[in-house]
């Protein structure tokens, strides 16, 4: 079993920072990539960044660019998502999640975290 536990989030005034982490722990063979989506109330599940493990790049959705930032340690098997400027509409719960192989020959398959809130109010 894989289990991803997330960390961080919480209440933040407009413009403020926050920051958000998720570890990749159980019978994991390797992580193709890691991210993070959301989702606001009533609103669908939107993807927000990923980073793939064998690569540096982060990916963004074009509402968060140039505001956070992916990050990860592989050795670690966490990812890290950094929050600056943040806005209202930014308010969400944030999904860490993972697509991860078990073992050398399996298929690689979604993981997610329970979710953490981030809520952005003044």
């Amino acid at each position: 079993q894989v289990q991803l536990v997330e960390s961080g989030g919480g209440l933040v005034q407009p413009g403020g920072s926050l920051g958000l982490s998720c570890a990749a722990s159980g019978t994991i063979f390797s992580i193709r990539r890691m991210g993070w989506y959301r989702q606001a109330p009533g609103e669908q599940r939107e993807l927000v960044a990923y980073i793939s493990f064998g690569g540096s790049t982060g990916n963004y959705a074009d509402s968060v660019k140039g505001r956070f930032t992916i990050s990860k340690d592989n050795a670690k098997n966490t990812v890290y998502l950094q929050m600056n400027s943040l806005k209202p509409e930014d308010t969400a719960v944030y999904y860490c999640n993972a697509i991860i192989t078990t073992t050398r020959s399996g298929p690689a398959r979604d993981y997610w975290g329970r979710g953490t809130q981030v809520t952005v109010s003044s």
